[in-house]
């Protein structure tokens, strides 16, 4: 189980990061600002569903922090 969470944390970052991007595209392209506020506002989306992901993931013990 550990290993699908893991999994989806992953490629929910990389789409995060993927949003990130593209908005940034657009707003040094400066000609779309309606789609650089809408990958922005993916971009939140996802973290907002990566943060409740990793609060349920911990709550169900799925995944544990490390022991440093």
């Amino acid at each position: 189980m550990t290993i699908i969470i893991k999994a989806i944390i992953i490629i929910l970052f990389i789409f995060i990061l993927y949003a990130l991007g593209s908005a940034l595209f657009f707003l040094v392209k400066g000609d779309d600002s309606e789609r650089m506020v809408k990958a922005l506002t993916w971009r939140i989306g996802l973290s907002l569903l990566l943060f409740l992901i990793l609060m349920i993931s911990f709550a169900m013990g799925w995944i544990t922090p490390n022991n440093i």
